[in-house]
C-alpha cells in the first residue's frame, strides 16, 4: 500500500510539471508568434530638398615655386652667408658672397688687356691711313696696301674679343654676389662660410612670394565638374578651416590610378606648410534632390536598398543608386520618388513582406 501511495504521488508531481512545461512553451510561443507578426520601425516620407554636391578628398600642401638658389660661378670660397632658414627675402637682396680677389685680378687683367688691344689697333689704323696716302703717289704696292689693310681688321677685332673678355670677368665678379630672384620665404640652406662654391650646386632654397598651394587627387569621373574659380574648403591637420580657388585642373590623368590632380592656391599661414597633408572639400553643384538617412540604407550583393512601407503595413524592398553623402543623409539618383513612405531606421532587421509598426518621421532626418 505504501509503495502504491509513493507512485502515485510521483505520478501527480510529474502530470503537474509536464503540464506546466506545457504551458510555458505555449507561452513563449504566443509571444514568438507576437514577436514576428509586427516590428516596431520609424518611417516618413521622402522628400526632395536644397542639397549641394561636393568633392572630399585628400591631398597635401606644396610650394607655389620651389625656387633652389645656386652661384653661377664656381671654383671660389664662400665668404659671407646673410640669411638663415626662416628669414623674408625681398628681390635683389643680397644672400651669399664669394670671395672675389681672384676674380678682381682678372677682371684688372682683362682691362689691361683691352687697352693694349686699343693701342694696336690704332697703330695698324694710322698705319694703313699712311700707307693709303703713299699708294696716292704710287709708291706702295697694292700687295702692300691690303696687307695693312687686314692688320687694320685684325687688330678692330682683337679689340673686340678684348672687350668680350672683360665684359665676361665682370659678369664672373657680379656673379660671386649671390642675390634673391624674387621676393619669398628661405626654406633651407645648405650652404656654409669656408666651402668651396661649385657652379649650379645648391645653396639655399626659396618658397617664391611665401605662396602656397595645395593639390589634391579626383577621380576622372569628376575632373569634368571642377574648373578654375571654384572656391575650396582646406582643413589642415590642426582642424582649422581655410580657402582657397581652384587655379588650374591638370589636362591629364594618370593611367595607373586614373586620377588628376587639382591646384589650389591658398593663402599662406603657418598653419599650412609644404609638405603637409590636408583636407579638401570642394563644392561644385547646388539643386534640389531626394535625401534619405544613411540609416535607411541595407546594402547586399554590393547594392543599396530601402524598404518602402505599404498601405497593408508590409515592407517592399527596393533598390536605388545613391550619390553623395552630406552628414547623416545620402542623395538618391534613381529607384525612389517623392512620397514614398520608407523605413528610415530599424531597416536592417527587415525583409520583404514583414509586417512593421511605424512611427512616422520624415525620411530625411533621423
Amino acid at each position: 500500500m505504501r509503495v502504491f501511495n509513493r507512485l502515485s504521488g510521483l505520478a501527480r508531481r510529474t502530470a503537474g510539471l509536464s503540464a506546466f512545461i506545457l504551458l510555458s512553451a505555449a507561452a513563449l510561443a504566443q509571444d514568438s508568434s507576437s514577436d514576428n507578426a509586427s516590428l516596431t520601425v520609424n518611417a516618413g516620407k521622402v522628400e526632395t530638398s536644397p542639397f549641394t554636391r561636393y568633392l572630399s578628398i585628400n591631398g597635401t600642401i606644396n610650394a607655389w615655386q620651389d625656387v633652389i638658389i645656386a652661384p653661377e660661378v664656381g671654383g671660389y670660397r664662400v665668404e659671407e652667408v646673410l640669411v638663415d632658414v626662416g628669414d623674408y627675402v625681398e628681390q635683389g637682396q643680397v644672400l651669399v658672397k664669394l670671395s672675389t680677389s681672384i676674380l678682381e685680378t682678372e677682371t684688372k687683367a682683362r682691362e689691361a688687356a683691352l687697352k693694349q688691344r686699343e693701342a694696336q689697333a690704332e697703330n695698324a689704323r694710322l698705319a694703313f691711313e699712311r700707307a693709303q696716302a703713299v699708294a696716292e703717289r704710287n709708291l706702295l704696292s697694292d700687295a702692300d696696301l691690303d696687307r695693312l689693310q687686314s692688320e687694320t681688321l685684325t687688330a678692330a677685332a682683337a679689340v673686340d674679343a678684348a672687350k668680350a673678355d672683360l665684359e665676361a670677368a665682370r659678369q664672373r665678379l657680379q656673379f660671386a654676389t649671390v642675390t634673391s630672384p624674387d621676393e619669398g620665404l628661405i626654406t633651407s640652406r645648405d650652404v656654409t662660410v669656408g666651402q668651396l662654391a661649385q657652379a649650379g650646386g645648391e645653396m639655399l632654397r626659396l618658397l617664391r612670394q611665401n605662396r602656397v598651394e595645395w593639390r589634391g587627387e579626383v577621380p576622372e569621373a569628376s575632373l569634368p565638374s571642377l574648373q578654375a574659380g571654384q572656391t575650396v574648403k582646406i582643413t589642415s591637420v590642426d582642424g582649422r578651416e581655410h580657402g582657397g580657388t581652384i587655379r588650374v585642373v591638370s589636362p591629364t590623368v594618370d593611367p595607373v590610378t586614373h586620377n588628376g590632380l587639382v591646384y589650389v592656391d591658398v593663402q599662406a599661414d603657418s598653419a599650412l606648410r609644404p609638405g603637409m597633408f590636408a583636407r579638401g572639400r570642394i563644392e561644385y553643384s547646388a539643386s534640389e534632390a531626394i535625401l534619405v538617412p544613411v540609416n535607411a540604407l541595407v546594402s547586399s550583393d554590393g547594392y543599396n536598398y530601402v524598404f518602402i512601407v505599404q498601405s497593408d503595413k508590409t515592407v517592399r524592398r527596393q533598390m536605388i543608386q545613391t550619390g553623395t553623402i552630406q552628414g547623416e543623409s545620402i542623395e538618391v539618383l534613381g529607384g525612389l520618388e517623392p512620397g514614398a513612405n520608407i523605413v528610415t531606421s530599424g531597416a536592417g532587421f527587415l525583409k520583404d513582406g514583414d509586417l512593421v509598426n511605424v512611427v512616422e518621421r520624415r525620411a530625411g532626418t533621423l
